[in-house]
């Protein structure tokens, strides 16, 4: 079973998550911000991993280390799930529509992270949350799954769709990347015979 389950417990956060990489898309968020409960929510429907989080952090001070920290336990699990990697397919991409919007994501889950983010905001904040920590979201999730993700907002004018664009294009990406591919179900999918390292 390709599950996991996190703790991360600092100062400033404590953030717990399970998932399950071959769920239905079932989630319970709640990580004290409205904007990224729904966006994690987005994240778990439409990748098919069932997601139950729960973070305690400083919002009296701001969004910023509850925001990154769920980013880091969601990738940990992401990456404990995977195991060695064995059997996926690896590489996963997706243009997702809403609305004015168009936003392309392409993913390889390499265990090599790196984040390409070319998305621009119009607007400070969305809610109260402001529209710089979606980058620091993506960031911390990348570099924690180890997955070399590109998120690029090709158009689009309303902020909301544009956040949610990026969340859905990554879920289906992930989606596609994660599943076991029944020609190869055993290997892992590299002539290194190992994700990671160089390249």
């Amino acid at each position: 079973m390709r599950q996991a389950q996190v703790e991360r417990r600092t100062k400033e956060t404590l953030v717990r998550a399970a998932i399950n990489l071959d769920g239905s898309g079932t989630y319970k968020v709640a990580t004290g911000i409205g904007f990224l409960d729904h966006m994690l929510e987005q994240l778990s429907r439409h990748s098919l991993i069932d997601i139950a989080i729960e973070a305690k952090g400083d919002l009296h001070i701001d969004y910023h280390h509850t925001t990154e920290d769920t980013g880091i336990v969601i990738g940990e699990a992401v990456a404990q799930a995977l195991g060695e990697r064995a059997g996926i397919r690896r590489y996963g991409d997706a243009l997702v529509p809403m609305d004015e919007t168009l936003t392309r994501v392409a993913l390889d889950c390499s265990n090599r992270p790196y984040l390409v983010w070319k998305v621009a905001f119009s607007r400070p904040k969305l809610g109260e949350m402001d529209t710089e920590l979606f980058k620091e979201w993506f960031q911390a999730f990348a570099q924690s799954a180890g997955i070399t993700l590109h998120v690029e907002n090709l158009y689009g004018e309303n902020n909301h769709h544009i956040v949610e664009s990026c969340y859905k294009g990554l879920a289906r990406a992930l989606r596609q990347a994660i599943e076991i591919d029944p020609r190869r179900a055993d290997a892992v999918p590299s002539t290194k015979g190992v994700l990671g390292g160089s390249l």
